[in-house]
Formats: C-alpha cells, sequence, structure tokens
C-alpha cells in the first residue's frame, strides 16, 4: 500500500509550523499509542528543529500496556521524553503538565531571575489526523475550543488557545507527508482509522492484520473468533479470511468480512494491541 497524498491545506500548514517555531518554547507531538512509530510524522525532525520536544502517547486505553512502556523507554534512549494519556476519559494530563515544565525548568527560572513573574509558556501541538489531538486540547484548556471527530483532516486552521496553567497553546492541523513508501505503515494507518476508509483495499488491511494478530496476538486471535490453533497452522492468512468469511455468514463477502474484522480491532474486540513493535523499523 503505496498513497501518494497530499492535500493543499497539510502543505500550507507545514509551512506555518515552520514559520512559528520560534514563537514556540516546546512542541507536543502527539501519537497514537498503537501506532508510537507509524503514527509519527517522518519529516517532523527538520520541522521541529532543535526545540524542546515531548511525544504524547494518546489513546493508551486503546494500546498494549507492556508495549506502550517499551515504547517509552525506545524513547528515552532517543533522548526524547514521552508520557502515555487518555484524553478521552481525562486521564494522565497532570503527568503532561508536569513533564512540560520540568523541560522548561531552566527557561522558566531564567525568567523568574529576570523579575518576570508567572511566565507563559507556549507550546505548539502537532500530529497527524486522528491521533486525539483536538481532544487533548479541549482537555486542558477545560472546555471545547477545538473541532473533535472521529475522522482524518478535522482541524483545519491554526489558533492560540488560551489555559489557566500558565500555558498557551498553538493548535495546528493533522499534517500527513507526501507519499506513504512502507506499505506496513499505510496498513497500520488504516488499522487506526488515520487513513480514510475508501483510500484503502479492505481485504489488504484485513490479512495484514491476521498476520500480525497470528505472530504478536494469537491467542487472543483465537479466542475471538473461537480457531482452533491446527487450524491456523494449516492454512495461509488469505486461506484464514476466506475461511473466516464463510464462518461469520457471508458466503463469499471477502470485502464484508474484511471490514468486520478492522472494526472488530477499533472496538478491541482482540483486546488492546499495539501495531508498532520496538526494533522493528531499525532491521536492516
Amino acid at each position: 500500500m503505496v498513497m501518494q497524498w497530499y492535500p493543499g491545506h497539510m502543505n500550507k500548514a507545514k509551512n506555518q509550523v515552520q514559520d512559528r517555531l520560534k514563537m514556540v518554547d516546546i512542541v507536543l507531538e502527539i501519537v497514537d499509542a498503537r501506532l508510537p512509530f507509524s503514527s509519527r510524522n517522518p519529516v517532523l525532525e527538520q520541522i521541529i528543529d532543535q526545540k524542546k520536544h515531548i511525544i504524547i502517547l494518546n489513546k493508551s486505553d486503546l494500546a498494549d500496556p507492556k508495549r506502550t512502556k517499551d515504547w517509552k523507554v525506545n524513547f528515552e534512549q532517543e533522548g526524547t521524553k514521552s508520557v502515555e494519556l487518555d484524553a478521552k476519559h481525562n486521564k494522565g494530563l497532570g503527568k503532561l503538565k508536569d513533564l512540560i515544565r520540568g523541560e522548561l525548568s531552566d527557561k522558566i527560572a531564567k525568567y523568574e531571575a529576570n523579575g518576570v513573574k508567572n511566565y507563559r509558556i507556549k507550546a505548539m501541538c502537532i500530529g497527524i489526523p486522528n491521533v486525539g489531538k483536538s481532544t487533548i486540547l479541549n482537555r486542558i484548556v477545560g472546555k471545547n475550543v477545538a473541532v473533535t471527530g472521529n475522522r482524518p483532516g478535522v482541524t483545519k486552521n491554526q489558533n492560540w488557545l488560551k489555559t489557566d496553567l500558565g500555558i498557551d497553546l498553538l493548535d495546528t492541523p493533522g499534517i500527513l507527508w507526501p507519499k506513504i513508501d512502507d506499505p506496513k505503515v499505510g496498513m497500520k494507518l488504516a488499522l487506526s482509522g488515520a487513513i480514510k476508509d475508501k483510500i484503502y483495499s479492505p481485504d489488504d488491511v484485513a490479512i495484514y492484520a491476521l498476520n500480525f494478530m497470528e505472530t504478536y496476538y494469537i491467542d487472543e486471535l483465537m479466542d475471538a473468533y473461537e480457531i482452533d490453533r491446527t487450524d491456523l497452522y494449516n492454512s495461509t492468512t488469505p486461506e484464514l479470511l476466506m475461511n473466516l468469511t464463510k464462518k461469520f455468514g457471508y458466503k463469499d463477502d471477502y470485502d464484508k468480512a474484511s471490514r468486520k474484522i478492522i472494526n472488530d480491532v477499533r472496538k478491541l474486540r482482540f483486546g488492546r494491541i499495539t501495531f508498532d513493535v520496538p526494533g522493528e523499523f531499525y532491521e536492516e
């Protein structure tokens, strides 16, 4: 799945982010905790340059807790602080606020030493569509100031949002990259809902999901669909999709079965799954 796309507002947003970096103290990069690598913007490091940077692992309630811990260690080893968050249920915001102030403690102390009291931290929020950025902003501000929606690309403009925490937040539209070269990344983004459903072939994504679960979450897969381990070992993944299609009562409607599998992943029928595994993206 190699996708080429770059809506005009995303290109404009990327340029605006670069122009406004000098106005902020820290960049908050929001990613989907199920896809800590795949939901990152590959050109982000070029965009933010040397700015302070925190990775927010949002939707942590949907992700595998063990994998989330592994990814936090991975980011720490790379020199970037991270924090897990469940913005939908308002969990983890206290840790985020403390981490922001901790990362900027030297700068705040310098301003206070020069007589500036109650220095207001300026933070930029950035992330690809559908990682929950607007929900996080609404939680931090304490009211619905950012448009939310469970579909990609809801936010279209950039706005300053004031909070009672001494932090001013710069919201930005979700930014994607011109092309997704790695088919696995495209599959994972499709599974999470970051990519609009009409862009991809559901059977390709379902086969990828089944294959991944056979490798990393085989017990959860067998329990959810009442599959015997022997049946799994004696069939290829496409054959498994065909068998499940019949089991669901869909006859030969593989697209319908595929959409069911994708929805089952999103609705946690298999439990909390993280589709990025630390280390897999660095192998030759």
